[in-house]
């Protein structure tokens, strides 16, 4: 019994050293900060909440029995195959005089180009979406559309949440020193600058915060989650969904969100919106309040009077139990039921906003001559 206790007493100390000593659990917010959140309607006793009732809660019973689920060697949650990938050389990507295009790098991450400003989106580039790279499975790509060192200069990082499938320590620390800008919820900035981000490139946001920048128009609107990257800062900064608005172009970033009403309230705020990314992807009925589930994503979409959406938070990680193939088959018939225009663009594709953005190739099916076949209108 001595012994046992010895060993857990071990691990705990080892696991609060790692937390306390490793920079990517990031920084904590300042006494000044606080004051500052308490004024908000969503910040209570040190947390940020969500506008509505939501379930995070999850007995110690069902736990238990989702730990098997989840470690289940499932071949199904991940690709058998090498996904295609449309590599981008950074010649191309210098150029300036070209229509409002966004390259995917897969999950939530992209290069937004749009009147001349490069923007990145959630840039997490690791291979491993945790702490550390023995905590996690690896990305299914062996490569990226281009590295961050062929990355042009970046006018500014656009953040939603803090988690560490969207916020990537090492990441942020290739690109600090050749991004003008960070733009990010309220408490995010701590990190940023544990991370030596100078403060003055930080722009911290509330909901329904606006900002002109680079003659742009940044809204953070709500979305329905949670944030947290060590053991004890669950809701300790906020999170969030994003409006960027050109001269021409209007879009929508859902951030990671459950289903809700605020949706139709960003519609109704903002839109209509001619290109909309939407989470679809790591759901379970389970968390469904967190992570909407397939057929709510194309809901959302249209309640948020998109033009067109393209489904993310999937094609790169496994973080639930569903195959990886879940998400696209469900939306596309969910889609395709409300008649809510979609596109599934490959990763590293040209996604170029004054085009018709169809989807041409099952590029998500196994290379067989099933993905030379045209997509039924």
């Amino acid at each position: 019994m001595i012994s046992i206790i010895s060993i857990v007493v071990i691990l705990a100390i080892i696991a609060i050293l790692f937390v306390n000593l490793s920079p990517q659990f990031g920084g904590t917010q300042s006494k000044q900060k606080l004051a500052q959140f308490e004024k908000l309607d969503y910040f209570e006793d040190g947390k940020f909440s969500n506008l509505i009732p939501t379930n995070m809660d999850m007995d110690f019973t069902e736990a238990i029995k989702m730990i098997p689920d989840f470690f289940k060697n499932d071949p199904s949650r991940q690709p058998n195959f090498e996904l295609p990938i449309e590599h981008r050389d950074s010649l191309e990507l210098v150029t300036k005089d070209h229509p409002t295009r966004l390259v995917w790098f897969g999950h939530s991450t992209f290069l937004l180009q749009i009147e001349g400003k490069n923007i990145l989106i959630d840039p997490m580039f690791g291979e491993v979406p945790s702490p550390s790279p023995y905590l996690g499975k690896k990305r299914y790509s062996k490569e990226l559309p281009i590295s961050i060192e062929k990355l042009p200069q970046i006018d500014m990082i656009i953040m939603s949440h803090d988690h560490y499938d969207h916020l990537d320590y090492g990441s942020i620390q290739k690109l600090k020193d050749k991004t003008k800008s960070f733009y990010m919820p309220l408490g995010m900035g701590a990190h940023f600058e544990e991370w030596g981000v100078d403060s003055s490139k930080i722009h911290e946001l509330g909901w329904w915060d606006e900002i002109k920048a680079d003659g742009l128009l940044l809204a953070l609107t709500p979305a329905r989650h949670f944030s947290g990257r060590g053991l004890n800062d669950r809701f300790s900064t906020l999170w969030g969904s994003w409006v960027i608005q050109g001269k021409e172009d209007n879009i929508y970033f859902s951030g990671d969100s459950g289903y809700g009403p605020h949706f139709k309230q960003i519609g109704e705020k903002y839109g209509p919106f001619n290109f909309a990314m939407m989470e679809c992807g790591q759901y379970n009925e389970r968390w469904s309040d967190i992570h909407m589930l397939p057929e709510e994503t194309a809901q959302a979409a249209m309640d948020i009077k998109a033009d067109v959406f393209m489904p993310i938070h999937w094609a790169a990680f496994t973080l639930a139990m569903h195959s990886w193939r879940d998400p696209i088959e469900r939306v596309l018939v969910k889609a395709t039921e409300i008649n809510q225009p979609i596109f599934v663009p490959e990763i590293g594709e040209f996604i170029e906003l004054d085009k018709n953005l169809e989807t041409t190739r099952q590029w998500w099916l196994e290379p067989t001559s099933m993905t030379k076949q045209m997509i039924s209108k």
